[in-house]
């Protein structure tokens, strides 16, 4: 169950105790939720979890019973993934359990990522899994990591741990157990004064183009 409470006037959205994959009632919950951040005037948005992942991202279960809603589905997920790349307030995840696929490319769509140091990987499997990224996806992870980086995760399924992750700047810090929201809510404070019409065009011009191609799957 996905949970939204304030800290500092910091939004800090938990996603579940669950594997908290992309269900769409899971998106329209989290969506509903983000309204609520920007209706409030939050300083800033935290996600995180309270289990043993952050999320497993794509519901497949759910897509096996409708394959044939798969092209609307997709659209769904990549539009929540459009929204967060540029969403007008500064941003952090909190992973402080496995990210996998989609749910680590919604950590890649935040501003700042903290890992936990000891526990959890960060992975994009899907060559593993033979499932190529979308136009979208990929344009998402190409537009956060170095080209070293992007080579490293994405053609791999390589599972990164916190140091490995923060190694390729996949991450931008690490914490122990129990101290990742709060690292995550420390690199936002300084930022909570930001005014969201002008970060949200300064976002749209560094990211507008990997935002469209990710809703293009939306509106097609």
């Amino acid at each position: 169950m996905t949970t939204l409470e304030y800290v500092d006037n910091i939004a800090v959205l938990n996603l579940g105790d669950g594997e908290n994959r992309f269900s769409p009632e899971f998106l329209d919950t989290v969506n509903a939720h983000l309204d609520t951040v920007l209706a409030d005037g939050a300083a800033g948005l935290v996600t995180t979890a309270a289990g043993k992942f952050y999320t497993n991202g794509l519901d497949l279960d759910w897509l096996t019973a409708n394959g044939d809603r798969t092209q609307w589905y997709v659209g769904q997920v990549q539009d929540l993934l459009a929204r967060v790349l540029t969403l007008p307030i500064p941003t952090a995840a909190a992973i402080v359990g496995h990210a996998f696929g989609a749910g680590a490319m919604l950590a890649m769509a935040h501003d700042f990522r903290v890992m936990r140091a000891d526990r959890g990987f960060f992975c994009f499997p899907e060559a593993d899994i033979r499932i190529p990224f979308t136009d979208g996806m990929a344009a998402l992870i190409q537009a956060k990591l170095t080209p070293q980086a992007a080579v490293a995760s994405m053609t791999t399924g390589r599972r990164f741990g916190g140091a490995d992750a923060q190694g390729y700047a996949i991450v931008d810090a690490t914490a122990g157990e129990g101290a990742v929201d709060g690292a995550a809510l420390d690199i936002l404070r300084p930022l909570a004064g930001k005014d969201p019409g002008t970060l949200g065009a300064i976002k749209q011009t560094m990211f507008g183009a990997a935002a469209l191609t990710l809703r293009a799957a939306a509106a097609s």
